[in-house]
């Protein structure tokens, strides 16, 4: 426990939360699945992100945390320009194969350059296609501020979620 000191001195401690309650409790809240992707001169490189969201609309920015044990995220920094794929409800294959490490996850993807050359991945819900904006230390993962350079959606297809450890699908019908 660490130590917090009140206005009358004394210490008072400060309960540290466990990294699996953390994780718990923050998996009732669902997010999108995305796929965050570049282009080196050896091909297609990315990797699955499910920490993602609009951080500004003047300048137009967007944030996400690649966790620090990321391979991929280094070779993503040092290209400067990345596109984040926002995936579909029928695209859960995709996350698993760009959630691991090491094999060609390109094999057997469709996928299409953006204006910038980065891939937009085949039928998804939309893509933002954007160039390093800063870094910051984000405890186990970083935290990336990323300028918007492009950007479209699918407004027929509807997005994969993630929520309490699984992916699930809005029960709504499409269109509302």
């Amino acid at each position: 426990m660490s130590e917090a000191q009140p206005e009358s001195g004394e210490p008072v401690p400060v309960p540290v939360v466990e990294p699996r309650t953390m994780r718990d409790v923050l998996g009732h809240f669902a997010s999108g699945v995305t796929v965050v992707t570049a282009m080196t001169d050896d091909g297609p490189i990315g990797f699955t992100c499910q920490s993602f969201s609009s951080l500004s609309l003047d300048p137009p920015l967007v944030v996400f945390a690649p966790a620090r044990t990321s391979s991929t995220w280094p070779r993503l920094r040092d290209i400067g320009r990345f596109c984040v794929n926002v995936l579909a409800e029928d695209q859960t294959d995709l996350s698993t194969t760009f959630a691991r490490s090491g094999a060609d996850k390109f094999a057997g993807v469709h996928w299409r350059p953006s204006r910038h050359g980065s891939p937009v991945l085949d039928d998804v819900v939309a893509w933002i296609d954007c160039r390093l904006w800063a870094e910051y230390d984000g405890g186990d993962h970083t935290l990336v501020a990323a300028s918007v350079l492009d950007l479209g959606a699918d407004p027929g297809r509807r997005p994969l979620l993630f929520h309490r450890g699984a992916y699930g699908l809005l029960d709504h019908p499409r269109g509302r």
